[in-house]
Protein backbone atom coordinates (compact mmCIF):
# COMPACT_ATOMS: atom_id res chain seq x y z
CA UNK A 1 0.00 0.00 0.00
CA UNK A 2 1.24 3.40 -1.12
CA UNK A 3 1.09 5.79 1.69
CA UNK A 4 2.23 9.92 1.85
CA UNK A 5 3.36 11.98 4.42
CA UNK A 6 2.28 15.45 5.71
CA UNK A 7 2.81 17.88 8.49
CA UNK A 8 0.34 19.89 10.56
CA UNK A 9 0.60 22.12 13.30
CA UNK A 10 -1.90 21.68 16.44
CA UNK A 11 -2.96 24.01 18.65
CA UNK A 12 -3.17 22.72 22.23
CA UNK A 13 -3.84 25.31 25.30
CA UNK A 14 0.22 24.63 25.94
CA UNK A 15 1.33 25.76 22.71
CA UNK A 16 1.41 24.57 19.12
CA UNK A 17 2.31 21.20 18.46
CA UNK A 18 3.96 19.73 15.15
CA UNK A 19 2.26 16.53 14.39
CA UNK A 20 3.51 14.36 11.44
CA UNK A 21 0.72 12.45 9.54
CA UNK A 22 1.31 9.24 7.53
CA UNK A 23 -1.37 7.77 5.90
CA UNK A 24 -2.32 5.59 2.90
CA UNK A 25 -2.24 7.76 -0.33
CA UNK A 26 -5.97 6.94 -1.51
CA UNK A 27 -8.73 8.60 -0.15
CA UNK A 28 -10.89 6.17 1.22
CA UNK A 29 -11.46 6.50 5.36
CA UNK A 30 -9.34 4.67 7.25
CA UNK A 31 -8.82 4.09 11.56
CA UNK A 32 -6.27 6.25 12.88
CA UNK A 33 -3.49 5.79 15.49
CA UNK A 34 -1.94 7.77 17.64
CA UNK A 35 1.41 6.95 17.93
CA UNK A 36 3.79 8.30 20.35
CA UNK A 37 7.97 8.28 20.24
CA UNK A 38 10.96 7.63 22.50
CA UNK A 39 11.93 11.00 24.58
CA UNK A 40 13.94 11.94 21.18
CA UNK A 41 11.12 12.85 19.20
CA UNK A 42 10.47 11.68 15.57
CA UNK A 43 13.41 10.28 14.60
CA UNK A 44 14.77 8.12 11.57
CA UNK A 45 13.43 4.65 13.42
CA UNK A 46 10.04 6.30 14.68
CA UNK A 47 9.26 7.93 11.26
CA UNK A 48 9.97 4.29 9.42
CA UNK A 49 8.00 2.66 12.11
CA UNK A 50 5.09 4.80 12.08
CA UNK A 51 5.01 4.56 8.31
CA UNK A 52 5.28 0.82 8.06
CA UNK A 53 2.19 1.21 10.01
CA UNK A 54 0.62 3.20 7.82
CA UNK A 55 1.23 1.16 5.46
CA UNK A 56 -1.13 -1.54 6.66
CA UNK A 57 -4.07 0.79 6.26
CA UNK A 58 -3.96 3.18 9.19
CA UNK A 59 -3.84 6.99 9.29
CA UNK A 60 -0.55 7.66 11.97
CA UNK A 61 -0.33 10.67 13.58
CA UNK A 62 3.46 11.06 15.30
CA UNK A 63 3.21 14.09 18.01
CA UNK A 64 6.03 16.26 18.96
CA UNK A 65 5.37 15.02 22.32
CA UNK A 66 7.45 17.55 23.94
CA UNK A 67 6.41 20.23 22.16
CA UNK A 68 6.21 23.05 24.68
CA UNK A 69 9.93 22.62 25.25
CA UNK A 70 11.48 22.46 22.30
CA UNK A 71 11.64 24.11 19.09
CA UNK A 72 8.95 22.97 16.28
CA UNK A 73 10.96 20.16 14.27
CA UNK A 74 13.21 19.13 17.15
CA UNK A 75 14.99 15.53 17.00
CA UNK A 76 17.52 14.61 20.02
CA UNK A 77 20.21 12.42 19.17
CA UNK A 78 20.46 9.05 20.18
CA UNK A 79 23.96 10.41 22.33
CA UNK A 80 24.23 11.12 26.24
CA UNK A 81 23.08 14.50 24.97
CA UNK A 82 19.66 13.28 23.41
CA UNK A 83 19.20 11.15 26.29
CA UNK A 84 19.89 14.02 29.16
CA UNK A 85 17.85 17.05 27.33
CA UNK A 86 14.78 13.94 26.97
CA UNK A 87 14.60 12.71 30.16
CA UNK A 88 15.21 16.58 31.70
CA UNK A 89 11.28 17.17 29.47
CA UNK A 90 10.02 14.19 30.38
CA UNK A 91 10.76 15.62 34.25
CA UNK A 92 9.18 18.86 33.28
CA UNK A 93 6.60 18.20 31.45
CA UNK A 94 2.99 18.52 33.03
CA UNK A 95 1.78 14.87 32.51
CA UNK A 96 -1.80 16.37 32.09
CA UNK A 97 -0.32 18.20 28.90
CA UNK A 98 -0.54 14.96 27.10
CA UNK A 99 -4.42 14.68 27.69
CA UNK A 100 -4.59 18.32 25.81
CA UNK A 101 -2.54 17.01 23.41
CA UNK A 102 -4.37 13.59 22.70
CA UNK A 103 -7.86 16.16 22.09
CA UNK A 104 -6.01 17.79 20.04
CA UNK A 105 -4.98 14.90 17.69
CA UNK A 106 -8.82 13.68 17.95
CA UNK A 107 -10.21 16.66 17.54
CA UNK A 108 -8.19 17.30 13.99
CA UNK A 109 -9.04 13.46 13.38
CA UNK A 110 -12.50 14.38 13.56
CA UNK A 111 -12.64 16.74 10.79
CA UNK A 112 -10.91 14.68 8.05
CA UNK A 113 -13.11 13.26 5.61
CA UNK A 114 -10.32 10.00 5.27
CA UNK A 115 -10.98 9.24 8.92
CA UNK A 116 -13.31 6.66 9.12
CA UNK A 117 -13.87 7.51 13.61
CA UNK A 118 -12.12 4.21 14.89
CA UNK A 119 -8.80 4.87 17.29
CA UNK A 120 -5.68 3.42 18.22
CA UNK A 121 -2.62 3.95 20.17
CA UNK A 122 0.75 2.88 20.24
CA UNK A 123 3.99 3.79 21.58
CA UNK A 124 7.84 2.68 22.34
CA UNK A 125 9.44 3.46 25.94
CA UNK A 126 8.01 6.82 26.90
CA UNK A 127 5.82 6.32 24.17
CA UNK A 128 4.83 3.43 25.34
CA UNK A 129 3.73 5.18 28.72
CA UNK A 130 2.15 7.71 26.28
CA UNK A 131 0.26 5.49 24.55
CA UNK A 132 -1.44 4.20 27.76
CA UNK A 133 -2.28 7.62 28.61
CA UNK A 134 -3.91 7.76 25.24
CA UNK A 135 -6.04 4.75 26.33
CA UNK A 136 -7.39 6.61 28.96
CA UNK A 137 -9.74 8.87 26.13
CA UNK A 138 -12.97 7.64 26.01
CA UNK A 139 -12.31 7.15 21.51
CA UNK A 140 -9.22 4.73 21.94
CA UNK A 141 -10.40 1.44 20.91
CA UNK A 142 -7.15 -0.45 21.21
CA UNK A 143 -3.19 0.24 22.15
CA UNK A 144 0.26 -1.17 21.86
CA UNK A 145 2.52 -0.64 24.47
CA UNK A 146 5.94 -1.00 23.79
CA UNK A 147 7.98 -1.91 26.82
CA UNK A 148 6.51 1.50 29.07
CA UNK A 149 8.36 3.37 31.04
CA UNK A 150 7.35 5.13 33.94
CA UNK A 151 4.39 3.27 34.46
CA UNK A 152 5.85 1.04 37.94
CA UNK A 153 7.39 4.51 39.11
CA UNK A 154 6.56 8.09 39.98
CA UNK A 155 8.60 10.03 37.78
CA UNK A 156 5.81 11.62 36.06
CA UNK A 157 3.24 12.53 37.59
CA UNK A 158 3.48 16.12 38.32
CA UNK A 159 0.39 16.36 40.19
CA UNK A 160 -1.77 14.26 42.85
CA UNK A 161 -3.79 11.57 41.76
CA UNK A 162 -2.83 12.23 38.07
CA UNK A 163 -0.42 9.09 37.49
CA UNK A 164 -1.81 7.24 34.88
CA UNK A 165 -1.78 4.03 36.96
CA UNK A 166 -4.23 5.79 39.37
CA UNK A 167 -6.77 6.41 36.43
CA UNK A 168 -6.99 2.58 35.40
CA UNK A 169 -11.08 2.54 35.34
CA UNK A 170 -11.14 5.19 32.47
CA UNK A 171 -9.48 2.83 30.23
CA UNK A 172 -12.46 0.61 28.35
CA UNK A 173 -10.30 -0.15 25.31
CA UNK A 174 -7.97 -3.47 25.16
CA UNK A 175 -4.58 -3.06 25.76
CA UNK A 176 -1.38 -4.95 24.27
CA UNK A 177 1.73 -4.89 26.42
CA UNK A 178 4.92 -5.82 25.17
CA UNK A 179 8.20 -6.15 27.17
CA UNK A 180 11.93 -7.17 27.08
CA UNK A 181 12.93 -9.38 29.99
CA UNK A 182 16.34 -8.29 29.83
CA UNK A 183 15.05 -4.31 29.96
CA UNK A 184 16.73 -2.73 32.50
CA UNK A 185 14.70 0.85 32.85
CA UNK A 186 11.41 -2.19 33.79
CA UNK A 187 12.79 -4.64 36.35
CA UNK A 188 11.00 -7.63 36.86
CA UNK A 189 8.79 -6.24 40.10
CA UNK A 190 8.22 -3.02 38.15
CA UNK A 191 6.11 -5.55 35.54
CA UNK A 192 4.56 -7.46 37.85
CA UNK A 193 3.76 -4.00 39.64
CA UNK A 194 1.78 -3.41 36.73
CA UNK A 195 0.70 -6.92 35.29
CA UNK A 196 -1.51 -7.32 38.47
CA UNK A 197 -2.45 -3.51 38.76
CA UNK A 198 -4.48 -4.53 35.57
CA UNK A 199 -5.30 -7.44 36.31
CA UNK A 200 -7.49 -6.08 39.82
CA UNK A 201 -8.69 -3.10 37.67
CA UNK A 202 -10.34 -6.01 34.79
CA UNK A 203 -8.43 -4.23 31.89
CA UNK A 204 -9.21 -6.32 28.96
CA UNK A 205 -5.44 -6.75 28.07
CA UNK A 206 -2.98 -9.35 26.29
CA UNK A 207 0.60 -9.36 28.06
CA UNK A 208 3.94 -10.88 26.33
CA UNK A 209 7.64 -10.91 27.49
CA UNK A 210 10.09 -11.24 25.36
CA UNK A 211 14.26 -11.99 25.27
CA UNK A 212 15.03 -8.63 24.39
CA UNK A 213 16.47 -5.35 25.76
CA UNK A 214 15.08 -1.80 26.12
CA UNK A 215 14.75 -0.67 22.39
CA UNK A 216 14.88 -3.93 20.65
CA UNK A 217 12.20 -2.12 18.46
CA UNK A 218 14.37 0.68 17.10
CA UNK A 219 15.89 -0.26 14.14
CA UNK A 220 18.88 1.03 14.65
CA UNK A 221 21.78 0.78 16.86
CA UNK A 222 23.11 -3.05 18.69
CA UNK A 223 19.78 -3.63 20.71
CA UNK A 224 17.74 -4.16 17.61
CA UNK A 225 16.07 -7.76 16.97
CA UNK A 226 15.00 -7.95 13.83
CA UNK A 227 12.82 -11.05 14.77
CA UNK A 228 11.66 -9.89 18.17
CA UNK A 229 10.56 -7.05 16.09
CA UNK A 230 8.50 -8.53 13.75
CA UNK A 231 6.61 -10.99 16.05
CA UNK A 232 5.68 -7.40 18.16
CA UNK A 233 4.37 -5.82 14.72
CA UNK A 234 2.37 -8.70 14.06
CA UNK A 235 1.00 -8.74 17.51
CA UNK A 236 -0.36 -4.91 17.41
CA UNK A 237 -1.62 -5.69 13.68
CA UNK A 238 -3.80 -8.33 14.82
CA UNK A 239 -5.26 -6.56 17.51
CA UNK A 240 -6.09 -3.13 15.57
CA UNK A 241 -6.99 -5.28 12.43
CA UNK A 242 -9.74 -6.80 15.23
CA UNK A 243 -10.81 -3.77 17.11
CA UNK A 244 -10.32 -0.32 14.14
CA UNK A 245 -11.32 -2.42 11.15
Amino acid sequence: MLIKSDVVDLSTPTGVMRTYVHRPAHDKQVPAILFYSEIFQQTGPIERAARFMAGQGYAVLVPEVFHELNPIGTVLGYDDAGRDKGNADKSAKDVQGYDTDNRAMIEFLNKQDWYDGNLGAMGFCIGGHLAFRAALQPEVKSTACFYATDLHTNVIPNKPNQHSMERLSEIKGELLMIWGKQDPHIPTSGRVLVYHKLLEANINFTWHEFNGQHAFMRDEGDRYDAQLALTSYQLAIQMFGRTLK
